[in-house]
């Protein structure tokens, strides 16, 4: 068989497949904040249990910061490998993508901060990291609790809008994943 017959596969630690792999654990982190943040701000105040929950939220709030990190490094670095080979063509087109995941980048920043600072607007040392209390970002200030939980959920719903918009922009993605839970599903069952 000739070489240019012979289908080339990607490297399994190409950090295309790194970024991929981040992105996932991403989208499973932020399934469990807005399932478990729409939860928790529904549970009334008294309830036993409750203080677990928005512990949870806020280590997997943290959890997602960490990630975002490191995804931004692999990400640099892809386009590092990319752009220095090639410019992009600044088509409509990419330039569309770009900012849509411009957006979808300051979204991923923008509600864990808003969630630090309504946390610490609240009551001071009370973010943990699966129970390792994390420094305070902002000071404590009962008189803005009130705009730090607006500000954390209107941004996070305006990127839940962005993130639906993304999955709009990615809808073969999406077909194929789903396409795997169900056969993986089926398969169990």
């Amino acid at each position: 068989m000739t070489q240019s017959l012979k289908k080339t596969k990607p490297r399994k630690n190409s950090a295309f497949k790194h970024l991929m792999s981040i992105h996932w654990w991403m989208f499973y982190c932020y399934i469990a904040l807005f399932i478990g943040g729409t939860l928790m701000a529904r549970l009334p105040r008294e309830l036993i249990g409750r203080n677990l929950l928005y512990d949870f939220h806020k280590s997997v709030g943290v959890l997602t910061m960490a990630l975002l990190t490191w995804r931004i490094l692999t990400l640099l670095q892809v386009w590092w490998k990319k752009y220095t080979k090639r410019l992009p063509k600044y088509s409509p087109e990419w330039m569309r993508k770009v900012a849509l995941h411009t957006s979808l980048y300051l979204f991923m920043w923008a509600v864990p901060v808003s969630g630090f600072f309504f946390s610490n607007s609240f009551r001071s040392d009370n973010v943990r990291f699966f129970g390792i209390t994390l420094p305070d970002m902002f000071p404590q200030n009962s008189a803005l609790v009130d705009l730090g939980r607006n500000i954390h959920f209107w941004l996070a719903y305006t990127f839940l809008a962005f993130i639906i918009l993304h999955g709009i922009d990615q809808r073969k993605v999406v077909k194929g994943f789903w396409r795997r839970i169900n056969t993986r599903r089926i398969k169990s069952s």
